[in-house]
């Protein structure tokens, strides 16, 4: 590919050297080699502009940076460009070209990884080559890759969606996160529609307010959905009005769903201890769905997939057909196992306020005896947040162990104290293994445990180490040892 590709992304002059070749694309100096397009992006903690002179050692045959009058003398063509990360997603998609024919993004504080791991299933059970994107990594036909990012870099998502593409892969669903949403990471993916789920307590550590957050989080709807396109709004979230008016600013196709829905308007759910049971009027028609998960949240989860399976042309009776079908997101009210004595014992990857709040009453509907909750929270993270989880643990279970998360470069103890401040009775564990080991052994019948905030994570930061660590693995380790 010639640098005059990108003349509309980029913009070329004489001494840019529209003929020269382009072999990739890098906004990581280390990963240059010769050939590359390096962006040099601005950044919380550095500067790209700082190894702009590193990436030309390494061979790059241009620098696309925000103010090139900082950058001379370096020997090849600098290119000034009013927003760096937009160009760099724009040109990534021109650079890697294919996509599937129909992308989704999902964005909201919870459910990212469940809406789309949902609409992915739909469409596998309407027949389509579909795919999902997102924290737990990327499903496909063929492929199951574990992630580490809500979304990806412009670069790696865009060679991953035209990997997908040559594999045959015609649909996906992605998760847009706030700071991938106002990293511009998304901004070169063709999108055939949108979805909101809600909005809580997050990231507060990188946004200044809670408008800005949901700010970020509504651009996907602003900016880039193309006009009239479907957006699907779970409507009975207290943010779902600013997401909806949005939508209507923005000339979008608004589909609302859930109690207050008018595309899937949930009319009744009866919950059991692993499924329930829902009445969903569409079309002027009442459908009976057996959703095989636990929960309110889920079946929120369920109705924003079904809407934009709906949205990008699935039929409606097929759709929620599909529903009765689904599997849960890795780590997300996830049944280990049981003592035995009968008592559940479920991982869920709830670290946030909200999210905690949402598994914890949604499993009190079936639980005759005691509720258990086990967590922590992150290191070098929001810290305003832990003492609002500390509350909302002692408020809706009947036992609460404390227990270090991801403390990260944080002294854990100090994270500990932070919670246990506003979480008077609990029970303080340091050590996440054995937390997870006695609140297994203190269950009764009747009893119901959850182990929350890492959900699906196979690894557990401490310092600059991660060591091998699953909530899963030692659950079922500890009921080994309760049945023996």
């Amino acid at each position: 590919m010639k640098l005059s590709d990108f003349a509309d992304i980029l913009p070329l002059d004489g001494a840019a050297g529209p003929a020269t070749d382009i072999t990739g694309l890098s906004a990581d100096s280390r990963q240059v080699t010769p050939g590359m397009l390096f962006f040099a992006l601005p950044g919380t903690k550095a500067d790209g502009r700082s190894f702009a002179r590193d990436a030309v050692a390494k061979g790059a045959a241009a620098i696309v940076a925000v103010d090139d009058a900082a950058l001379c003398d370096l020997g090849v063509p600098v290119i000034s460009v009013q927003d760096a990360r937009r160009a760099l997603a724009l040109a990534a998609a021109r650079f890697f070209g294919r996509q599937p024919d129909t992308m989704v993004a999902v964005t909201g504080t919870s459910g990212k990884t469940s809406v789309a791991s949902f609409t992915r299933q739909i469409w596998d059970f309407g027949g389509y080559q579909a795919a999902s994107i997102g924290t737990t990594g990327v499903v496909a036909p063929g492929r199951s890759d574990y992630g580490t990012l809500t979304t990806p870099d412009p670069v790696a998502l865009h060679h991953l969606l035209a990997d997908l593409a040559k594999a045959g892969v015609t649909n996906a669903a992605m998760e847009a996160s706030s700071h991938g949403l106002d990293q511009r990471r998304l901004d070169g993916v063709r999108l055939s529609a949108g979805a909101f789920t809600n909005l809580g307590r997050d990231h507060m550590d990188y946004h200044p307010t809670v408008e800005d957050y949901l700010d970020a989080k509504l651009r996907l709807f602003r900016e880039l959905l193309p006009k009239e396109a479907p957006a699907v709004i779970f409507a009975d979230d207290p943010w779902s009005d600013k997401a909806i008016a949005a939508t209507q600013q923005a000339g979008l196709r608004t589909l609302t769903v859930g109690r207050r829905g008018a595309l899937l308007n949930l009319k009744r759910v009866e919950h059991e201890r692993y499924r329930q049971r829902a009445e969903i009027e569409a079309e002027g028609r009442i459908f009976e769905v057996v959703l095989p998960l636990a929960g309110d949240f889920q079946i929120a989860n369920a109705l924003v997939s079904a809407g934009l399976a709906i949205a990008t042309g699935m039929p409606i009776e097929l759709t929620l057909a599909a529903l009765e079908r689904l599997k849960g997101a890795p780590g997300r009210l996830d049944l280990v196992g049981a003592t035995p004595l009968g008592a559940p014992v479920y991982v869920d990857y709830a670290h946030k306020p909200d999210a905690l709040e949402n598994v914890l009453t949604s499993v009190r509907p079936f639980t005759t005896g005691k509720v258990v909750v086990v967590f922590g929270c992150g290191g070098d993270r929001d810290r305003g947040k832990r003492p609002i989880m500390g509350e909302i643990a002692t408020r809706l279970a009947d036992v609460v162990i404390v227990t270090d998360d991801n403390p990260r470069s944080e002294v854990p103890a100090e994270i500990r104290r932070a919670i246990l401040e506003a979480a008077p009775g609990a029970i303080e564990i340091g050590d996440r293994r054995q937390a997870i080991h006695e609140a297994v052994a203190m269950l009764g019948a009747g009893d119901t445990l959850i182990i929350a905030g890492k959900g699906h994570e196979e690894g557990q930061t401490i310092g600059t180490e991660t060591l091998p660590f699953s909530d899963h693995a030692e659950v079922r380790a500890a009921l080994t040892e309760r049945a023996a």
